[in-house]
């Protein structure tokens, strides 16, 4: 007996990976220093926490309605009025389990297999997969612009085809930190209006923004937010990562397409974490927007410790949490076959007992990505293992 096809196409997740083997060295008794996390190193909003012990008493329990909670939509409703300046009514609000599967959702409604999606590198490492998952084509596009990797209208010209259906837009980015301006979001926005080309504006880290305003896709004009699905959640910014609150605001029929999907694929997400997400979005704010504080000092911890590192260079962030070093003056120094990335991030992590992510998971394999998601002794402490292992390729 066979396997289905596309399992031969979908590779596994460099990211579970690592955390597995994270792991497994912990319990072996060693002392690694995890930068390749992807969460928040704090715990959800006391108040959610709360919310969900009342929701268990009250016996909140049962199933609900597919695009979620009427009194969750209703709250992000107002966080995109707020906050974005987005108008967007109940009915073209859906949550997701989490924003994996609003993507998902989102491709599958709106996105016929074989037609083609435009994914910018440096990518985050599921977008591909998902796609192929969807029997889809993932069209990678590598920006002119090697300092900063923003994607440009002359970088997407020369991929569209007469199959492109959609472009996968994130900002601020995972993995480099990327933020646009208005002005560079407008111009990309209008040229895929033009050419009737749908965007997936990936927003889930737009709370993690140092440098300027965060622009919302659909915020440039009520033409381009008709073909824009907004994709954000809670994982980020309220710490939520394990409760899976993800959600698609966009237009009537496409958020209508998205809840039929979602109907026969999970009904809804867990009614418990909606309640906690409803509550951190109108009473947690505060908490939530002190954690911005914490990363912006961590960011520049992480980049005063980088200047001293030799013959390495970075893509400096301005949003997430995370940096994109750039080691590929060392490949003579790590023998390999494949992957150099690959091959450095597994000798970094036996040797100098520090885990990252190697950079061939986001399409850019000399970097490997370093999350500054943890406690200031951790990131001093790993970083200092970095610099004197990279001594020792010498």
């Amino acid at each position: 007996m066979k396997l289905a096809e596309k399992t031969k196409m979908v590779s596994a997740s460099y990211t579970i990976g690592i955390s597995t083997k994270v792991n497994e060295m912990n319990e072996m008794g060693r002392d690694i220093v995890n930068l390749s996390v992807g969460e928040p190193d704090f715990n959800i909003p006391e108040k959610a926490k709360k919310s969900i012990l009342a929701a268990l008493d009250k016996n909140y329990t049962k199933y609900d309605k597919v695009p979620g909670l009427v009194h969750l939509r209703k709250a992000i409703a107002e966080k995109l009025k707020e906050e974005n300046g987005l108008d967007y009514s109940l009915e073209e609000i859906v949550v997701t389990n989490g924003a994996k599967q609003a993507i998902m959702n989102t491709l599958s409604a709106v996105v016929n297999p074989g037609e083609e999606v435009i994914v910018p590198v440096p990518y985050w490492t599921s977008y591909p997969e998902i796609i192929k998952l969807c029997g889809c084509v993932p069209v990678i596009v590598y920006p002119e612009n090697k300092k900063e990797y923003k994607i440009t209208i002359e970088d997407i010209k020369k991929v569209v085809t007469d199959k492109t259906k959609m472009l996968f837009f994130n900002n601020p980015s995972n993995p480099a930190g990327i933020v646009y301006s208005k002005e560079e979001v407008k111009e990309i926005a209008e040229f895929c209006l033009e050419n009737k080309i749908w965007i997936m504006s990936d927003e889930i880290y737009e709370r993690f923004c140092f440098d300027g305003d965060f622009i919302s896709t659909a915020s440039i004009s009520d033409e381009i937010k008709k073909i824009t699905i907004l994709v954000n959640g809670l994982s980020k910014s309220a710490a939520m990562t394990g409760l899976r609150i993800g959600y698609t605001a966009s237009s009537k029929e496409v958020a209508k397409a998205i809840s039929v999907m979602q109907g026969h694929l999970t009904s809804h997400p867990s009614t418990i974490s909606q309640w906690a997400a409803s509550t951190a979005l109108t009473e947690c704010r505060d908490e939530i927007n002190a954690q911005l504080d914490v990363f912006r000092q961590r960011r520049g911890l992480m980049m005063e410790n980088l200047r001293r590192f030799e013959n390495i260079d970075y893509l400096e962030p301005k949003g997430a949490f995370y940096v994109m070093v750039n080691f590929g003056a060392y490949k003579d120094k790590i023998p390999h076959e494949g992957s150099f990335s690959l091959a450095l991030c597994e000798k970094m992590l036996e040797e100098a007992e520090v885990a990252a992510v190697p950079g061939i998971a986001f399409g850019l394999d000399d970097y490997v990505r370093i999350s500054y998601a943890v406690s200031n002794e951790n990131l001093e402490k790993g970083l200092k293992r970095i610099e004197k292992f990279i001594k020792s390729l010498k």
